[in-house]
């Protein structure tokens, strides 16, 4: 059964999607293809105290779709060079979001976004079929011990935020 996940998944703790979104897949139809893989880690930023999340320092024009509604795609440019994709997750007004690090057969959300043709045209879409990018449960459920809790990567700027074990990664 392919059941794309409802805005009603993400409207809850960042830390909590980001765990439930290990084992699902992460969809793609682009130029009349479908691809799906396995979402394999993911990394929570949680609202606005945060101070490894974009919204940290308040609402931009870069940030604004944090500030939406769940189950939006919250898709940026880093270092000259590469798309990242979060999905919005809590309450409209709260910035929160997770960002998906990493799918079967592309370890990098760098890589991801590479191997999916994720770009900018798909920031501030929702996560549905529409869109052309969603999110599916099909059944697979990660035990506990396969699942590794640790402190986000590339965040050593937030000080005691860069701590918090809010990255989860499939064993």
């Amino acid at each position: 059964m392919h059941r794309p996940l409802s805005a009603t998944f993400f409207d809850r703790s960042s830390v909590a999607v980001a765990r439930d979104l290990l084992g699902k897949f992460l969809v793609r139809r682009y130029r009349g293809r479908t691809a799906a893989f396995m979402i394999t880690e993911a990394e929570a930023y949680e609202g606005p105290r945060d101070k490894a999340s974009h919204a940290y320092r308040g609402r931009t024009e870069r940030n604004a779709v944090m500030f939406g509604g769940a189950g939006r795609w919250y898709v940026y440019f880093i270092y000259g060079m590469y798309w990242m994709l979060n999905v919005v997750a809590g309450p409209h007004g709260y910035p929160a979001a997770v960002l998906i690090r990493g799918v079967e057969g592309a370890a990098g959300p760098g890589r991801l976004t590479r191997k999916m043709k994720i770009g900018r045209a798909l920031n501030g879409r929702t996560a549905s079929r529409s869109s052309g990018l969603w999110i599916e449960d099909r059944g697979v459920k990660v035990p506990r011990s396969r699942v590794a809790r640790t402190p986000r990567v590339g965040v050593a700027y937030a000080g005691e935020w860069a701590k918090k074990p809010y990255r989860f990664v499939m064993k």
